[in-house]
């Protein structure tokens, strides 16, 4: 994804949609922040009143206009604390509440796209996007707009009060201007550049992170993690390097602005007082004029300095955009076909399908499902299984032909009414961080209590759940690590069960459990798989033997079918699978001991 050119501002109007609901705070604290920014022009005008009234009434015992100079003065500050004190509130209000929209409105658009888009993305990346350039808008959507405002007016109102005090002293002040203009937008173009560059480096540095910590187990299986740190070690210390080149252009730009502040300060500093030794200015005129030099120089650079954090929110707010703008691959029907109570009968009518830029997967697939029936799907690896079965959810659609529910193509429904009607177990299980509660509620969150130990029962789960500490309110950990592969299986079984839906795959459900735990989850996935039309991809033969029928899948296409007794008496691909596995069994048998 890249940045749009530095000067398109198209992001950034776009993030007005986001701050226009809250428009009537921000104006408020714009307000606020005008007219702080008004009496902060007051202030060095009384100022200079005061020390007139001190220098020209020297001898005096009078200090009634002292006193009342200085009763003013407090006045005017505790005006512009109040002022500035309340838009400080609203327009960090603006900001934090622009920041939570745009992060909902990414992570709700996330979720609508195919499984597809996140097999070309990282997990890192889109965090990033989520977490780094997220917080990066919420000052050009809070404070920059303020800041423009209000640094615009005190830089105008100090050059208009400045000449009023002293033309001669404000030419002198003027002709330092542009040089402090072309250097802070020469080194500030510079430092957005490097900003983005860090930006990106964060998120790569991010991804690899984000990658290593959910394959904890397996980096440290295999003892990778001296290589996992060399990666992450690598992105951290690009990110540095990056990060250490701006350090160094801001400080550049940093030093050079206050050499020529206080350096063009001394030169007015200097002729004032040339101007104050002749009798043409007061000393309370001379301080006056430099409070106003001060604010001039101040709006300058908080201008420029604005401009810096504008452009960098301008490549974050392009960045998530581009993310916004992602197309869902799955486009649903404008006028789409309600899906109330599905029978359960499914056909694959002539199915193709290719992921992006391979060759297909599938050919000329047809199948048809009876409602209610049990289909076990096998094949060797790469024969298409669980592609074909991710036709059913809408994970993918077929590349050509089609796929029907009750005679009804599935992109004729709404993808949350055929989800609604489709149950999941996968043969890793994946548990949200939470309880045990939570996550057998995940896909019907108003189940009561009853529900859940009633699903719980069915998926032979409940004796397990009741004997952790907190029974249904224990934590899982993330992604259930605290949990065994059996009992998250049959969390998932309770979990499907709970859902009921009419149509249950089965991704391989048993492959990875222990002889004990398989027999609890058979149990279990029998009494799901009653009266539901089920499609089941088998890794161990054994378990499919009472399937209605089998599918044999071999390079995308239907190499055979039948029933189990049917597909051994043909002698056929399924034959040899079989006999594959019978022959691998008996070795893996444990002999008994002599």
């Amino acid at each position: 994804m890249r940045a749009p050119p530095p000067r398109d501002l198209t992001p950034l109007r776009r993030l007005w949609t986001y701050v226009r609901p809250y428009r009537a705070l921000l104006a408020t604290g714009v307000t606020c922040t005008l007219i702080g920014s008004g009496l902060n022009l007051i202030f060095p005008r009384l100022f200079g009143h005061l020390i007139d009234a001190s220098f020209l009434r020297v001898g005096s015992t009078d200090t009634a206009p002292l006193d009342a100079m200085v009763l003013r003065l407090l006045g005017v500050f505790a005006l512009a604390a109040t002022f500035a004190a309340t838009q400080s509130y609203l327009l960090a209000r603006v900001g934090v509440s622009v920041v939570a929209d745009v992060r909902r409105a990414l992570f709700t658009h996330l979720l609508t796209l195919s499984p597809a888009f996140f097999e070309t993305r990282r997990t890192g990346e889109l965090t990033s996007r989520l977490t780094a350039d997220a917080a990066t808008l919420q000052t050009v959507s809070s404070n920059a707009v303020a800041q423009l405002l209000s640094q615009t007016v005190a830089l105008i109102g100090a050059l208009i009060l400045l000449f009023l005090t002293s033309a001669r002293l404000s030419l002198l002040t003027l002709a330092i201007i542009p040089i402090v203009l072309g250097t802070a937008f020469t080194v500030g173009a510079r430092v957005r550049a490097i900003s983005r560059d860090v930006q990106d480096r964060v998120a790569d540095a991010n991804a690899h992170a984000e990658e290593a910590l959910a394959g904890v187990r397996t980096v440290q299986s295999f003892t990778a993690e001296p290589t996992e740190t060399r990666r992450y070690a690598h992105g951290v210390h690009a990110a540095l390097n990056a990060a250490l080149h701006r350090a160094r252009l801001n400080a550049t730009l940093a030093g050079t602005m206050s050499f020529l502040t206080f350096g063009s300060l001394a030169l007015v500093l200097w002729y004032g007082g040339r101007l104050v030794l002749n009798g043409d200015l007061t000393p309370g005129t001379l301080v006056s004029f430099l409070f106003y030099a001060v604010t001039v120089g101040g709006s300058v650079g908080a201008l420029t300095g604005l401009y810096t954090q504008v452009m960098e929110a301008l490549g974050a707010s392009a960045r998530i955009f581009d993310l916004l703008d992602e197309p869902p691959t799955l486009p649903e029907s404008p006028t789409p076909t309600p899906l109330n109570h599905p029978a359960g009968h499914l056909r694959f009518e002539h199915v193709t399908f290719a992921y992006p830029g391979h060759a297909p997967t599938l050919h000329d697939l047809t199948l048809d499902v009876p409602a209610g029936h049990i289909i076990a799907i096998v094949g060797p690896s790469g024969a298409g299984k669980s592609t074909l079965v991710s036709l059913v959810p809408r994970f993918h659609d077929p590349t050509s032909g089609r796929v029907t529910l009750d005679g009804t193509d599935l992109r004729h429904h709404t993808l949350r009414d055929l989800r609604a009607h489709i149950g999941l177990v996968p043969q890793d299980t994946l548990l949200f961080s939470g309880t045990v509660r939570d996550n057998l509620r995940y896909g019907r969150p108003d189940a009561t209590d009853t529900d859940i130990h009633a699903a719980a029962r069915a998926a032979n789960a409940h004796d397990f759940i009741t004997a952790l500490p907190d029974g249904y309110d224990t934590p899982v950990g993330e992604r259930g690590i605290k949990l065994s592969g059996g009992q998250r299986q049959r969390l998932a079984i309770a979990r499907a069960l709970l859902k009921d839906p009419r149509v249950l795959i089965l991704d391989e459900a048993t492959s990875a459990l222990d002889s004990e735990s398989e027999h609890l989850v058979q149990t279990a996935l029998a009494r799901l798989m009653t009266g539901r039309t089920t499609l089941v991809i088998a890794h161990r033969l054994s378990t499919i033997r009472h399937a209605h029928r089998i599918i044999v899948l071999n390079a995308g296409r239907i190499a055979e079918h039948g029933t189990h007794t049917e597909l051994l008496a043909q002698g056929g691909l399924y034959a040899e699978l079989h006999a594959r596995q019978f022959l691998q069994g008996q070795h893996e048998t444990p002999h008994s001991a002599p």
